[in-house]
């Protein structure tokens, strides 16, 4: 059993949000067949959302690339699906919220209560969402007024997911961290955009959207680094997880758990292959549990 924010995990790997996490029954399906050892919901609203129009979700030679738009049925119709979550998961179950202010995040999270998640995950991150995610999480004033607002209505742990799309991911990391937060989620997407070069259109719906996949794993690395060198609170590093090695080199730069999402695409157990394979790569090495390597690139100086 692994412990992360006072929440007791099988392993250390979670399903991230947005993937999978839509409803109840797609929940309990990656905890019970895909072997996570948590699970993260969709990023839930104040208000029904509709997201960006077709197409919203590429898959490049290197990497996915999406502009969901954040569409969600608000928290009023999600909270029966968490319900269901928590019912048939047996596993800790995370509400991923979001909002344009202090006073939504709250309204959202009071709204979850009553299905009782496990925790809640601030998206303050997501690239293509006007006037929510990125465009929010981007202002460490707001970051700290957020994160303290929801600690103030609700004693579960707060994860505040971060964005790269900043000059400095440690200045929104230590703003998380000075509103209260639990734990910080680094990274989610990174803006990108891809044009079709016979006709000039760009390839998605919202014309850009947010990176994800392999190709983002080197940054994934750096700010997770970063964010453990700057913070006195557990980092949960994602971005790029597709196997157990992926999931070691986070460790390493300082994530106490990890989240995998677009790598769920190929397959359902991968949470499982990644768990036996870091299982494997701690006796092998002879490491007694995650802890002896959480971290230890920070030792190699």
């Amino acid at each position: 059993m692994y412990s992360l924010t006072g929440l007791k995990l099988k392993n250390p790997t979670i399903l991230a949000a947005g993937v999978l996490g839509t409803t109840g029954a797609s929940l309990q399906r990656v905890a019970q067949e895909g072997g996570a050892g948590a699970v993260v919901s969709k990023s839930i609203g104040p208000e029904p959302k509709k997201g960006h129009p077709n197409p919203s979700m590429l898959k490049l030679n290197c990497a996915f690339l999406n502009a969901m738009g954040l569409p969600n049925p608000s928290y009023q119709e999600f909270k029966g699906e968490l319900e269901i979550a928590k019912a048939s998961a047996n596993v800790p179950v995370i509400a991923s919220i979001f909002g344009g202010s202090a006073k939504e995040f709250v309204k959202v999270a009071e709204g979850l209560l009553p299905g009782k998640p496990d925790a809640f995950e601030l998206n303050l991150s997501c690239p293509h969402a006007e006037g929510y995610g990125a465009a929010v999480g981007s202002n460490p004033c707001l970051v700290e007024t957020i994160t303290a607002a929801v600690k103030e209505v609700s004693k579960l742990p707060v994860w505040v997911k971060l964005t790269p799309n900043v000059s400095d991911i440690r200045t929104i990391g230590k703003a998380a961290e000075a509103g209260g937060a639990d734990a910080v989620v680094a990274i989610n997407t990174v803006k990108a955009m891809a044009i079709d070069i016979e006709s000039g259109y760009p390839l998605l719906g919202n014309r850009s959207g947010g990176l994800s996949g392999p190709a983002i794993k080197p940054v994934a690395v750096k700010a997770v680094y970063d964010l453990y060198a700057a913070l006195e609170l557990p980092v949960i590093g994602v971005g790029g997880v597709s196997g157990w090695e992926d999931a070691v080199e986070l460790m390493m730069a300082g994530a106490s758990a990890v989240q995998v999402g677009s790598a769920v695409y190929d397959s359902l157990d991968v949470f499982s292959k990644i768990s036996s394979g870091i299982e494997a790569f701690l006796d092998r090495k002879g490491y007694r549990d995650v802890k002896d390597i959480i971290g230890l690139a920070h030792e190699m100086v």
